[in-house]
Formats: C-alpha cells, sequence, structure tokens
C-alpha cells in the first residue's frame, strides 16, 4: 500500500475555500434532497417544545420544598380517600348483614331485601332531587350522587 493510498487531495473552489471530499459531496446532496419538515412544521415544533420547556422550569424554579409538600399532600389526600372506601365498605358490609338478619327474623327473603336495597338506590339516581330515602341521605351526600349519577346507573342496573 502506498502513501497516495492514504491521502486525500481536496481542490479548492472558486472562492479558494476547500471542497469536501466527492464522496461527502455525495452524502451531503443526498441529505438536501430528503423531504424534511417545512419551515413551519418546524416553527410549530420549536413553540410547542418551548412550552414544554416553560413548564418545566416553571416547576423547577420552585423550591425542592414546596415541590415536595404538594407530593405529601396528594399522599395524604390518596391516603384519607383509601382510608374512607375502606371504612365505607366495612359500614355497607355490616348494614347489610344487619338488614339480612332482620329481614331473616320477619321471614323476608335476601332477594327481597336485595330488590327493595336496588329499588331505593335507582328512585335516588333516577326520581326527582328530593329523593333523600327518609332524610337517610344529606343534601352534600345527594350533590356528590348528582355528579356521578352516570357512572352509578351503570352500576344499580
Amino acid at each position: 500500500m502506498a502513501l497516495s493510498d492514504h491521502l486525500q487531495i481536496v481542490p479548492a473552489d472558486a472562492q479558494a475555500s476547500f471542497l469536501p471530499p466527492p464522496q461527502q459531496q455525495a452524502t451531503q446532496a443526498r441529505n438536501e434532497e430528503d423531504d424534511g419538515p417545512t419551515l413551519e412544521e418546524a416553527i410549530d415544533r420549536n413553540e410547542a417544545l418551548s412550552a414544554q420547556i416553560d413548564a418545566l422550569n416553571e416547576v423547577l424554579a420552585r423550591p425542592l420544598r414546596d415541590i415536595l409538600a404538594d407530593r405529601e399532600k396528594s399522599e395524604e389526600a390518596a391516603l384519607a380517600w383509601d382510608r374512607f372506601g375502606a371504612m365505607w365498605m366495612l359500614s355497607q358490609r355490616a348494614m347489610r348483614r344487619v338488614a339480612l338478619d332482620l329481614a331473616a327474623q320477619l321471614g323476608v327473603s335476601e332477594e327481597e331485601v336485595v330488590a327493595r336495597a336496588m329499588a331505593n338506590a335507582n328512585a335516588v339516581l333516577n326520581g326527582a332531587d328530593e329523593v333523600d330515602l327518609g332524610g337517610s341521605v344529606a343534601p352534600a351526600q345527594l350533590q356528590h350522587i348528582a355528579r356521578h349519577r352516570n357512572f352509578l346507573r351503570k352500576q344499580f342496573k
């Protein structure tokens, strides 16, 4: 292998600047021919990325103690809802047991108790807003039920 095999002679163009080697010129020409994003697409993407960076900078500009406090608050809220769900489930199971025991003493079947419970639930969901099951459902609870009425209707079919 001769030294000329390792040397590359780069010609100068008319302005006396050196041109890239021929294989690089071909690669550049191919890259220029590729369809890249249009100017508008590039501007839109730049704006979207800028918005994301601004949002991240806003979060990062906050003191770490504030960021962690928000996280702790959300964890506390999730724990409170989890505890509430457990309490609700336990009270419902206990009330169901009481209702079935009392119904058995009166000679009413479990099916009849369940049918009456479903009728009461549907009366609240499908009836006028004043149906409060004899005052056992507070106004705030009725408002909460109303917010989730469509979901609850699917559950009480």
